[in-house]
């Protein structure tokens, strides 16, 4: 037997991959006092013995099948017909042989794998026989357990018995399941059981008795035969298994013969299957010199399905010893033609026949697998001591014999566990996304810090050379000041009449000559107060060519100062455009005044509806753009046209056949639905009827672009309100026009319309079944972020209405809007870059969470995922904290975090 976990693993989609074999040949070598002189021959089977305790040859052949003998004890009625009379066999389980007295003085000798006797325990059975076989399935192996033998002989004892009694009786079922169990791991492993009874070549259910004609199903491909009609149940604890196979006996079929008095009168099928968790590793990586490097590629998550077959055969019988007749005849028939099938096709097997006849007997369909399949197969053949059945117990062993001789090639089935390896590449792919975000928001905050240092030094480089130069220009105009003064004063002195006087006379030559030499030093000095202000000038130019380099060397050495420079340029225009879109907007709201005023003005003038016919010239023209929050500007004049002219005046302008009075109008009760005062009465004066009408009726954009903003509006608190417009068909006109409309502040309009219902508790079906949650899904094709944002109110609203009304036990059932297709928009968009969008569709998710019937949707759709990023991430703590409470109160999520090992 391969031992565990011996084969290695490959990294391939679906493996199955055959065990190596070694095949030799067992020579028989007779004592001589066994020799064929002496009248007794010993009979071998050709392969090697498989798994026997001390044996050189264990490995020889490790897909043999495994075949042991067990004698069954004599019962009270063989120890008075045959007191007289020495049991036909002789065991010498040390030897591992069994010998078949034919008469005598004459016996034929046998060799199994294993022979027990009939003191033989339960245990030693289990370890003999199946324990090797429950191994290999842990391992990944396929395996076949089977008991074959007369009537009577303990078959159904040996693996049946529930040990309700006594517990060492425990059978071979009973046994394995508690090997099984105590192995695997409930968190990654799953065990799955069926029960089965081939009743006169039907297959039926043991545990659903309706179910009596199960097909048989054979890959074409792969050859693997299946029952995917049978019930499976899975299987969590002993207790469980044992109510399992309970009720399968209790439904398995049995009669009372002259040979057993519970004789089974069906072949029991009891089929494991158990999947497994391992973690597979490439081969390693080999360095450039050819020796195996010590670096390996990564583990990845494998799955290994593989199956446990028990089968207990019913008893083979000759009719005139078991007194079977009527149906218990015809049952002994098709019992008795299904063993001869198996034993045609374990002699074409043991006789390498090209053909092995498989399809003579649905037994052999469903054992296709265990004899010359990828099964490893042990086979215990039970026989009684008693000589009046010698031919029987004859039969038995030669057919234990040619079983010996057949070899399976053992495969494990291994596949890639895709689920398990995207769970946890999502959350790397989640954590690496929260890591991108860390270091974008840490390279922002660094930028912002760059550009505060920048913009301070470029501040302070202008502010010092600003002083620099004011000082610079100062001291020269000092300098200039004081050199003219000192030339006025020296003209002013050289201006006084100076005379000399020359031996006694007055010498009117020298104060000429003076004078002219001081006017000569005075033009040299200002020449030289020029050349010095030349020269001054030519230093303030260079301090400037100087601070022009300085201020190129820091653009040219600083390239992120230059991109900041960039940034606050490109800030600038923005906040210049949205400057201009302000004015634009307050412009718009003006005119709006305006042209409410022109419509009181033409209602003061004409006295009936039908006289706005001559203000068409007057009116100005028809903006194709409306403000996105009606009635956010001035009221005064709306109100006071209300207040002179009347409510039923300015609707009944709503069915002016004029397109230009009829746009104002409808503006005008949009500015006046705007103000709750004024709601009540345009619902009672009939508003609400005429604004419906202008969506069913009107295909002008603007027109219904306002009407439902107006519709919004009344819509907003009431419920009265919200009630009547749903009684009118208000959600139909609402979805029509949203499908039809293309203006992004259209839909908005109606999206908000729609979310405002959605806030009702009372219109919830009403709502769905009209196609509001249809439409609201159908608005998301705009993609602007106010139409989105309104999309994911109305969600939120809705699934809070769910949430209050499954708490209130007036709902159940799944959500309506998983059902209408909502959940995949909902995930899509739960980490939006839009705080509102982000936020409604927050608060959506943990509302739908709240119910436990929804658990498993979101979970499919992957919406714990989000769930658990609103618990650890979101900004606001309300939605945090009850996205954490939501998570904790359900079974279904902490029951898939902890199959995921999300650490929660």
């Amino acid at each position: 037997m391969a031992s565990r976990n011996g084969v290695a693993q490959r990294g391939a989609v679906k493996l199955d991959r055959p065990v190596s074999f070694r095949t030799s040949s067992f020579k028989s070598r007779l004592p001589p006092s066994q020799s064929p002189g002496n009248g007794s021959a010993v009979r071998r089977s050709s392969p090697a013995l498989f798994g026997s305790a001390g044996s050189k040859d264990d490995h020889a052949v490790p897909g043999r099948v495994r075949v042991a003998v067990r004698l069954r004890p004599r019962n009270a009625e063989e120890m008075v017909a045959d007191a007289d009379f020495a049991d036909c066999v002789e065991l010498q389980p040390e030897l591992k042989r069994l010998k078949l007295r034919k008469n005598n003085w004459d016996l034929d000798t046998y060799e199994f794998d294993d022979v027990l006797t009939e003191y033989a325990s339960q245990k030693r059975v289990y370890e003999v026989v199946a324990k090797p076989v429950v191994e290999s399935v842990l391992d990944g192996y396929n395996g076949t357990v089977m008991a074959y033998g007369q009537t009577g002989t303990g078959k159904t004892f040996t693996l049946g018995r529930l040990g309700e009694e006594d517990t060492s009786d425990r059978g071979i079922m009973v046994r394995s399941m508690e090997d099984i169990l105590a192995d695997i791991s409930p968190e990654t492993d799953s065990i799955s059981v069926s029960y089965l009874q081939l009743y006169m070549e039907t297959l039926q259910d043991l545990l659903d008795p309706t179910n009596d004609n199960i097909p048989i199903v054979e890959d074409p491909r792969t050859g693997d035969v299946s029952v995917p009609g049978a019930t499976i149940v899975e299987i969590k604890d002993q207790h469980s298994f044992l109510e399992l196979l309970r009720c399968g006996e209790a439904h398995r079929i049995a009669a009372n013969t002259k040979l057993n008095t519970e004789s089974s009168r069906s072949h029991a099928i009891l089929m494991v299957q158990v999947k497994r968790s391992v973690l597979g590793r490439e081969d390693d990586v080999s360095s450039e010199n050819g020796d195996p490097s010590h670096l390996t590629k990564p583990f990845k998550p494998l799955v290994r399905k593989s199956k446990l077959v028990v089968v207990d055969l019913a008893g083979s019988e000759r009719i005139q010893k078991s007194g079977s007749e009527g149906h218990m005849l015809e049952e002994a028939k098709c019992i008795n033609l299904s063993l001869s099938a198996l034993g045609k096709c374990i002699n074409s097997l043991a006789e390498n026949s090209a053909h092995v006849p498989f399809r003579d007997s649905k037994l052999t369909r469903l054992l296709k697998d265990s004899f010359g399949g990828s099964a490893r197969t042990s086979l215990i053949v039970t026989i009684g001591p008693s000589p009046r059945h010698r031919g029987e117990t004859a039969s038995t062993i030669l057919f234990g014999q040619r079983a010996m001789k057949v070899e399976n090639m053992l495969k494990i089935k291994e596949e890639f566990d895709y689920k398990s390896l995207s769970r946890k590449l999502e959350i790397q792919v989640d954590k690496l996304i929260a890591e991108n975000e860390r270091q974008h928001k840490a390279f922002e905050d660094e930028v912002e810090r760059i550009n505060l240092e920048a913009q301070k030094r470029i501040s302070e480089v202008e502010r010092n050379f600003a002083d620099a130069l004011e000082k610079e220009r100062l001291k020269c105009q000092m300098d200039y000041m004081e050199a003219v003064k000192e030339l006025e004063e020296k003209l002013v002195s050289n201006q006084k009449p100076n005379h000399c006087l020359v031996d006694g006379k007055w010498n009117g030559e020298g104060p000429g000559l003076s004078v002219s030499k001081e006017a000569t030093e005075l033009q040299e000095l200002l020449q030289n107060e020029i050349d010095l202000r030349k020269m001054a000038e030519e230093e303030l130019k260079n301090l400037k060519g100087q601070l022009g380099l300085y201020a190129q060397s820091e653009a040219g050495g600083d390239a992120e100062i230059f991109k900041l420079y960039k940034l606050l340029e490109e800030e600038a225009q923005q906040k210049k455009k949205l400057e201009e879109e302000i004015i634009i907007l307050r412009s718009q709201l003006l005119q709006s005044n305006f042209e409410a005023e022109q419509m009181r003005r033409c209602l003061d003038r004409d006295g009936s509806g039908n006289g706005f016919t001559g203000l068409d010239s007057s009116m100005p023209p028809v903006r194709n753009s409306y403000p996105k929050d009606i009635g956010n500007g001035p009221k005064a004049p709306v109100s006071t046209l209300f207040e002179q002219v009347g409510l039923q005046k300015i609707l009944s302008l709503l069915e002016s056949e004029d397109a230009n009075v009829r746009i104002h109008a409808v503006k005008v009760v949009a500015n006046l639905a705007a103000e709750e005062a004024n709601q009540k009465r345009i619902v009672e004066a009939g508003g609400l009827t005429s604004l419906l009408m202008l969506l069913r009726s009107f295909e002008d954009e603007t027109v219904r672009r306002v009407a439902a903003g107006a519709i919004a509006n009344l819509a907003m608190n009431a419920e009265a309100n919200q009630e009547l417009i749903m009684a009118q068909g208000g959600i139909s006109l609402l979805a029509t026009t949203a499908a039809d409309a293309d203006d992004a502040q259209t839909l908005r309009m109606v999206a908000g319309a729609i979310a405002n219902l959605c806030g009702n508790d009372k219109l919830q079906t009403k709502l769905r079944s009209e196609g509001g949650i249809k439409a609201l899904l159908g608005i998301v094709r705009c993609g602007h972020p106010d139409v989105l944002s309104q999309v994911a109110r109305g969600i939120a609203n809705f699934a809070k209405c769910e949430s209050r009304a499954c708490t209130q036990g007036i709902k159940s059932g799944r959500s309506l809007l998983i059902q209408d297709g909502a959940l995949p928009w909902i995930v899509q968009n739960a980490n939006d870059e839009a705080a509102p969008i982000r936020r409604h569709i927050e608060l959506a998710l943990c509302h739908l969470a709240q119910h436990e019937v929804n658990a498993k949707d979101m979970i499919s759709g992957g919406a714990l995922w989000e769930l658990v990023r609103i618990s650890r991430d979101c900004s606001r703590e309300d939605i945090r904290s009850l996205a954490h409470r939501t998570l904790n109160s359900s079974p279904t999520f902490r029951a898939e975090m902890r199959r995921l090992r999300i650490d929660y």
